[in-house]
């Protein structure tokens, strides 16, 4: 097991996720002789160099061939090994989409999907490379897990989970360098089971990924307005964890959706379509990447545009909560 602790922390959030990624894949390859890794062309930009260099019989880059990199995970799957395949999440999923579908979904193979840079994380590249619309292919293709770790911290515990399911997974990893910390210290992390971050009486935001940190801030702000806030950490999007989704629908006016993805087909639609299939007095409003392609910017830019800082977040929620009470 790898430390969970604030100096790791600390560490893991500096190196941003493609970093954390690199790092982890050297410790889980010590503990398991299975493990592989096959790259997209991505040994430097998914922080896989020592990798490379500790284990160079295990590191495989295939170049800019994502279709050849998940169907040659799958055969090392076939073979017993635990591939790890990564590239950016646009192309992971996008232009491999067909051979995901086929190896992982209908095969069910061992293979674990890494998309890196997910989300707005690309900065300047644009929207070629901006991973917006990952989460709903996947979830429309049966038999995969879906984990979107919300910092660094949490992205340890999600590819040590992955490693050890036997199962195909896809991991999204959102943020940048200087990855703000969710989890300084050790905690229990279970696939498809939610994580309470803070509990309120009013409104609940159901947050993923990178914007759990965002999701935090504008509770705070909106406590600050006298609005009692639930927070929560759907690190799994697939299964989704109806369970905490239903306590809250039975407690709270006003559930939010908070994403760095596309609104439609991600978190946000995940739970709408539980939500219409159970009875509930609550509304829910889905905070993410507007329908539309978006010219380049940088990180932090890209969310401004998108209204997904914290004090954007806190004033769509408190004006849509204002509107219904």
């Amino acid at each position: 097991m790898i430390a969970i602790n604030s100096r790791n922390s600390r560490m893991w959030s500096l190196l941003g996720p493609s970093g954390t990624f690199g790092s982890t894949m050297v410790e889980l390859a010590k503990e398991n002789e299975k493990i592989v890794v096959i790259a997209g062309d991505m040994v430097k930009t998914a922080g896989l160099e020592r990798f490379g260099k500790t284990f160079p019989n295990k590191l495989i880059n295939v170049g800019i061939a994502e279709q050849n990199m998940v169907g040659m995970a799958a055969a090392f799957a076939n073979e017993n090994f635990i591939p790890f395949a990564v590239s950016f999440a646009n192309f992971s999923v996008l232009r491999a989409c067909e051979p995901v579908r086929h190896f992982l979904g209908y095969m069910k193979r061992n293979v674990k999907l890494i998309g890196v840079g997910a989300g707005f994380a690309t900065g300047m590249f644009g929207p070629t490379h901006y991973g917006t619309q990952d989460m709903s292919v996947i979830r429309a293709i049966p038999g995969i897990t879906i984990l979107s770790p919300a910092d660094c911290t949490e992205l340890v515990k999600a590819l040590e989970a992955a490693a050890n399911l036997n199962g195909s997974v896809y991991v999204r990893l959102t943020g940048v360098m200087n990855n703000p910390i969710v989890y300084k210290e050790n905690y229990a992390f279970e696939i498809g089971k939610a994580i309470t971050l803070r509990q309120g009486t009013a409104i609940t935001i159901i947050a993923t990924g990178a914007l759990v940190y965002n999701a935090l801030k504008a509770s705070d702000i909106l406590e600050t307005q006298g609005i009692s806030v639930t927070v929560i950490d759907m690190h799994t999007i697939k299964p989704l964890d109806t369970t905490t989704i239903d306590r809250e629908l039975g407690s709270s006016k006003l559930i939010v959706s908070v994403e760095e993805h596309g609104k439609i087909g991600g978190l946000g639609g995940a739970i709408a379509e539980h939500m219409s299939s159970v009875k509930h007095n609550a509304v829910l409003l889905k905070l993410g990447i507007e329908d539309k392609f978006q010219d380049a910017g940088e990180y932090r830019f890209m969310l401004e545009q998108n209204k997904l800082l914290p004090e954007q977040l806190a004033h769509s929620i408190g004006q849509k909560y204002r509107a219904i009470i």
